[in-house]
């Protein structure tokens, strides 16, 4: 893959969203992001919960919110757009295995360049019968 000089592509984006979904902790998370932001790539976490079916649009809104409030996008339309098209592809990953159940987990937001990826990482289920889900969703901003 040929990537643009500054552009560390698509792949790199998706990996960084995944690793800042699966920090442990918020102390890991905020130094995961001092580091990403020394290698060019912006990143933002949320913790989530609740009712699956319900929390879906939640986490599209709550990706846009935090990809503004940290400088990953502008505050437009087109911006928004791309942030809830990558977080509901992330959803509709793991909704089959979500759908009826409680969950709970992070959400990350990354950015360099063009590239946005957002990923959701939760537990899903009732009690201590949980399942571990992932998803992961890319879109390309021309802003």
């Amino acid at each position: 893959m040929q990537t643009k000089e500054n552009d560390t592509g698509s792949l790199d984006v998706a990996r960084a969203s995944i690793r800042l979904a699966t920090t442990p902790n918020r102390s890991e998370e905020e130094k995961l992001i001092a580091e990403l932001r020394e290698n060019g790539i912006l990143g933002a976490a949320l913790d989530v919960g609740g009712e699956a079916v319900e929390l879906s649009h939640v986490i599209i809104e709550r990706a846009i919110l935090a990809a503004r409030k940290n400088g990953l996008i502008k505050d437009s339309q087109s911006s928004d757009g791309v942030v809830a098209g990558a977080a509901h592809e992330a959803m509709s990953q793991i909704m089959q295995k979500a759908m009826g159940f409680n969950g709970g987990g992070k959400v990350a937001v990354c950015r360099e360049g063009t590239h946005i990826s957002v990923c959701v990482f939760m537990s899903v289920g009732m009690m201590y019968l949980n399942e571990v889900v992932i998803g992961l969703g890319h879109r390309v901003i021309t802003e």
